[in-house]
């Protein structure tokens, strides 16, 4: 373990994830948290007084060229399959969450702490042949942000999905509620059909479907007594999954019964967005917790 800052506010250290790998903990008056090195992905964020927020499985892999299964991890700068892999023989989610990102700053005040992170590369792959630059805002306190700063590197312009795909640790899934939902069509993933707003019978996977709205959401969980609410930013949909129990059982990377204890609800843009020559972009969320 090394520690990295130090003030009477709080600290960060540095400390090995698994080997060859290295996360950074997070110690503050107002929190919590927890933030890999590799994907650049956040593991954990519990305010004070409050439960954990995001769900990290268990049996999940930490190990360079696998991805974390919880947290946060990034989709970019594809979402999903590439469009142009149509036998999706690279992959869902793109390369972000496999690299390995690098400390920019660290800032400790007395309302949380400012992590910055970066990475940088080109040629990661014949469909996606540019050179990019990605940064990383972190934000942990009493309410946690996240701001994902895309620059194209390249003479030429480029083109990207992705996702914030954010694990949230609910009681369950049937008792949680996200009423905004209701309100947007959708495409459902898992019957590919595009469909009109409707009620959300339930939140029990499997479900698998990309909402048509950037509006402000709240899980709200009734067995915990507690509001989990996101705003996002620069971001078209949100997608919402949970992988139901038969696909979860053949998941390696996700305990037995860990379906049982999250929903994803993802600030997601999913069809093409530009990234100019030259120019960057921003993806953006934020989330705060209540209790009722």
């Amino acid at each position: 373990m090394s520690l990295l800052a130090e003030n009477k506010y709080g600290q960060v250290n540095q400390v090995e994830l698994s080997p060859g790998l290295s996360e950074l903990v997070i110690e503050h008056p107002k929190c919590k948290a927890r933030v890999s090195l590799y994907g650049g992905q956040v593991l954990s964020w519990i305010p004070s007084g409050q439960k954990e927020v995001f769900w990290l499985s268990e049996t999940s892999s930490f190990e360079q060229g696998k991805a974390i299964r919880g947290g946060i991890p990034l989709c970019w700068p594809w979402f999903g399959a590439h469009p142009d892999d149509s036998e999706n023989k690279i992959g869902n989610h793109g390369f972000a969450r496999i690299e390995l990102w690098q400390i920019i700053d660290i800032d400790i005040s007395a309302q949380g702490v400012e992590i910055r992170l970066g990475w940088q590369g080109e040629n990661m792959h014949a469909l996606w042949p540019y050179a990019c630059q990605l940064e990383q805002v972190l934000f942990f306190g009493e309410l946690f942000k996240q701001r994902l700063k895309m620059k194209n590197l390249s003479k030429s312009d480029a083109y990207y999905t992705g996702a914030l795909h954010s694990y949230f640790l609910v009681s369950s899934p049937k008792d949680i509620k996200i009423s905004a939902l209701d309100l947007a069509s959708f495409h459902d993933k898992l019957t590919n059909q595009q469909c009109l707003p409707q009620p959300v019978e339930n939140s029990v996977g499997p479900i698998d479907r990309i909402y048509y709205t950037n509006d402000s959401m709240n899980i709200v969980d009734s067995k915990w007594q507690r509001t989990i609410e996101l705003k996002s930013s620069n971001c078209k949909e949100w997608v919402f999954w949970n992988p139901g129990v038969g696909l979860a059982s053949q998941m390696a990377d996700i305990h037995p019964s860990g379906e049982q204890e999250f929903v994803c609800l993802e600030a997601a843009n999913t069809q093409m967005e530009l990234l100019p020559a030259g120019e960057q972009v921003i993806m953006e969320q934020k989330i705060s917790i209540s209790e009722f």
